[in-house]
C-alpha cells in the first residue's frame, strides 16, 4: 500500500481547510498528502456563518453578508448594527468546489474512501473525526433548517434574525434563526440547546412549519433545500498522540457557548501551516483558556436555568455590539470581557462558578 507524508482523516470543513492552507502556501510541493473521505460526492450540506472578525481564504464562497441582526424574546426585541464585523454566511457547495478544484491540480495530493487503502505507519495524521463518549447525556446545539422561496418579495434582506426565543421552550433552550439571502429567499432554522436523548423535541418539520405559518405569517412558499446537524457543547476526547493531531471539532475548535467553529478552523489551519516543518514537536493549537473557563460557567447556567437563558442572551447584547461580537469570536480583551460579564445576572453565575 502507498505511503504519504501527511494524511488528513475526514474531508469536511476542517480537513479541506487545512489541505487548502498547505496547498496555497506551497507546503505540498515536495510532500505527499492523502485525504480520506467516505462521501461519494460533494454537494451543499452545510451553511457556515460567523462574524468576520479576521480575514480568511474564502471570501469568494460567501453567499451573503449582513451589517444588522436582531434578537427577540417573548416580550422584547432589539435590532443591532455590526458594521465593523459583518455577519457572513458561506455556502458549503461553493467551498467544496473551490477547494477540491485547487487540490486536484496537485499530483502530490490523493483522495481515498477508506483509511485501510493506505499505509499509515510512517505518516503524520491530522484527524478531523471526533470521538465522543457518553454523548447523549451532554448538551448539544442541534438544528434543522430549510431554505424557502416566495413568489413575491417578503424578507428584509438587510438584517438577520440571530435568535428568536418567542417560541415553545419545552423546558430547554429553543430559538429560531433566519438568514434572508434575498427578498424572496431565506434559510429558517429551529435550534435547540439540550441533550440529544430527548426525542420529544425533534419534531423539527412541525416546528418550522408552525413558525413560518404563524410567526412569519407566510403560507405560500416552496422549500428548495434543507440541512440538519448537531454541534457538541462539550469537548470531545482530545489528547496528543505520536504523529497525530486532532483538528476541527475533534481538536476543540468549536466555541462551546456559541457553536461557532469556522474561523477557529482557519486559525488552526494557519498555525499548522506555519509549523508544518516541525509539526512532530509542535504544541496543540487551542482556544484561549479564559474562553474555556467562561464557557464552562455559562453552560452550567444553561443546564440549571434554561428558562432564564432567553433573557440572559438578550441582556448580553445590551453591551456594545463590537465588544459582544469580539467576545463570542475569541477576540476580546479584558475590558470587553468585563463589559459582558457585568450584563449577566451575577448571583446565578457566581453560584455556577463554584458548582462542580
Amino acid at each position: 500500500m502507498k505511503e504519504f507524508d501527511y494524511i488528513i482523516i475526514g474531508g469536511g470543513c476542517s480537513g479541506l481547510s487545512l489541505a487548502y492552507e498547505l496547498e496555497i502556501y506551497k507546503k505540498l510541493e515536495n510532500k505527499t498528502l492523502a485525504i480520506v473521505e467516505p462521501r461519494k460526492e460533494y454537494k451543499r450540506d452545510k451553511t457556515w456563518s460567523f462574524w468576520k472578525v479576521t480575514n480568511h481564504n474564502f471570501d469568494d464562497c460567501v453567499k451573503k453578508s449582513w451589517n444588522n441582526f436582531s434578537i427577540k424574546t417573548s416580550n422584547k426585541s432589539k435590532d443591532i448594527k455590526c458594521d465593523n464585523f459583518p455577519y457572513q454566511s458561506i455556502d458549503s457547495e461553493l467551498f467544496y468546489k473551490k477547494v477540491n478544484y485547487r487540490l486536484k491540480q496537485n499530483k502530490n495530493i490523493s483522495f481515498y474512501k477508506d483509511i485501510k487503502e493506505i499505509n499509515t505507519n510512517n505518516s503524520f495524521i491530522f484527524n478531523s473525526v471526533p470521538l465522543f463518549k457518553n454523548a447523549q447525556n451532554n448538551i448539544w446545539q442541534h438544528f434543522h433548517g430549510v431554505e424557502i422561496e416566495t413568489q413575491d418579495s417578503f424578507f428584509d434582506d438587510n438584517i438577520i434574525n440571530l435568535m428568536d426565543f418567542d417560541c415553545d421552550q419545552r423546558n430547554n433552550v429553543h430559538f429560531f434563526y433566519a438568514l434572508p439571502f434575498k427578498k424572496n429567499k431565506a434559510l429558517i432554522e429551529t435550534t435547540w440547546l439540550s441533550k440529544l436523548n430527548d426525542n420529544s423535541i425533534k419534531d423539527y418539520d412541525n416546528q418550522i412549519k408552525d413558525y413560518i405559518n404563524n410567526k412569519l405569517g407566510l403560507n405560500n412558499y416552496k422549500v428548495t433545500y434543507s440541512e440538519e446537524g448537531s454541534i457538541p457543547m462539550f469537548y470531545p476526547s482530545n489528547f496528543r498522540e505520536k504523529n497525530k493531531i486532532n483538528i476541527g471539532t475533534a481538536g476543540g475548535m468549536t466555541r462551546l457557548s456559541t457553536g461557532y467553529t469556522f474561523l477557529n478552523i482557519q486559525a488552526q489551519s494557519k498555525y499548522i501551516r506555519e509549523n508544518i516543518e516541525n509539526i512532530e514537536k509542535t504544541n496543540i493549537f487551542e482556544i484561549g483558556k479564559k474562553y474555556k473557563f467562561l464557557d464552562k460557567i455559562f453552560l452550567r447556567v444553561l443546564e440549571t436555568h434554561p428558562k432564564k437563558m432567553p433573557d440572559i442572551f438578550f441582556g448580553m447584547f445590551s453591551a456594545s455590539a463590537s465588544k459582544v461580537i469580539k467576545f463570542l469570536s475569541n477576540k476580546s480583551n479584558i475590558l470587553d470581557d468585563l463589559s459582558i460579564i457585568l450584563k449577566m445576572p451575577k448571583w446565578i453565575f457566581i453560584k455556577a462558578m463554584f458548582r462542580k
